[in-house]
């Protein structure tokens, strides 16, 4: 599916029930603060990956008083006509034309790339946050790569397991961890290459550059990845025994977002950190259409808080030239000013009226 023609949901948030027909194009959500505008998006999101982009708890996007939600989409292209995600307390139910179906089968059928301020912890937060946005983001251009990751981590767990036992089989789970840590090591940094070229070329509202950065250096070769992995892994083997964990690998190397050949999580302002994270989901659509020929969406939440306005139609004018965008705001003026791109949507109260 390569755009959303028809968005349904219910109880999502404050939403009960609400179905949208959407453009091909952009479309705009207008609303005051706290009306519903970003759990659309969200909606989208949840379609498409299963889980929230703004949050980790999905209970709590459940409408209060209600057992469950439901977010469904339906296309015009694409493998599949109508995709559903049904979120319970403790339970996720993939849908695809009305038939329930496996995690891995309902994957990679829609994609989105998110800019949110909900996401500014891919910039401020931990190093495992930049490592997962990076994985998403592979794994989405890259189905194999999911199943690259999920191999690598449960060796991960077992070699863990070892190290804590002092098992007589620590050995074999190296062995297999070296294998598996070096290829996941070998596609992220594949990923971030092309990410990193994209950034160069791209979005850059005050001039500055952007780049990302790995602190696992690429290899030419797999065998040359799994030589430099053994190497750390025997360095480390007196405190890795002490503290019963691997301490090397691709769950431990660092990843860097560079705002002018400096570390935007260190000394970038508000406004450079949100330009940043537009840069990167620009990055990213650009990526994915390289890659796949293929369109993702895009989902832009509060688009014109950080910029100014006539850059702000500029960018979604650009967006929308590579596939659809869902874009919220809370300034009347300024949606209206894009109704020549495509549909404004009045949103009041969990309500959506095409305006």
């Amino acid at each position: 599916m390569a755009w959303v023609e028809r968005l349904a949901i219910r109880d999502l948030r404050n939403i009960r029930e609400a179905a949208v027909e959407l453009h091909p194009g952009l479309n705009v959500f207008h609303g005051r603060n706290a009306q519903g505008k970003t759990s659309l998006l969200e909606a989208v999101g949840v379609v498409a990956r299963g889980r929230s982009f703004r949050t980790e708890d999905a209970p709590s996007m459940i409408r209060r008083g209600a057992q469950g939600l439901v977010a469904q989409a339906s296309g015009g292209e694409g493998r599949a006509s109508t995709l559903e995600v049904e979120l319970r307390p403790g339970q996720r139910i993939f849908r695809v034309d009305g038939r329930d179906v496996a995690p891995r089968e309902y994957g990679g059928r829609l994609e989105v790339v998110v800019y949110s301020t909900d996401r500014l912890r891919v910039v401020r937060g931990s190093m495992r946050d930049r490592r997962q946005y990076l994985d998403r983001q592979a794994g989405a251009l890259w189905p194999s790569y999911r199943a690259d990751q999920r191999a690598f981590e449960r060796v991960l767990a077992q070699r863990n397991a070892a190290l804590e036992e002092r098992g007589k089989d620590l050995d074999v789970w190296t062995e297999r961890f070296v294998e598996a840590g070096a290829r996941l090591r070998q596609r992220r940094a594949a990923y971030a290459e092309r990410l990193d070229a994209a950034l160069g070329s791209g979005f850059r509202p005050s001039g500055e550059t952007y780049r990302v950065t790995l602190s696992a250096p690429p290899f030419t070769t797999e065998d040359e990845g799994r030589r430099a992995l053994a190497s750390q892994i025997e360095a480390l083997a007196a405190r890795e025994r002490g503290a019963g964990r691997s301490l090397a690998g691709p769950h431990r190397d660092a990843v860097s977002l560079l705002l002018d050949g400096r570390d935007a999580a260190e000394g970038a302002s508000s406004g450079q950190v949100r330009s940043l994270l537009l840069a990167l989901a620009l990055a990213a659509l650009r990526v994915y259409r390289e890659e796949t020929g293929r369109s993702a969406v895009a989902l832009l939440d509060d688009l014109d808080s950080e910029l100014d306005a006539e850059r702000a139609v500029e960018l979604c004018a650009e967006v929308t030239r590579r596939g659809q965008a869902l874009v919220t705001s809370a300034h009347a003026g300024w949606a209206e000013s894009l109704r020549p791109l495509g549909r404004i949507y009045n949103v009041a109260e969990g309500r959506v009226a095409c305006a």
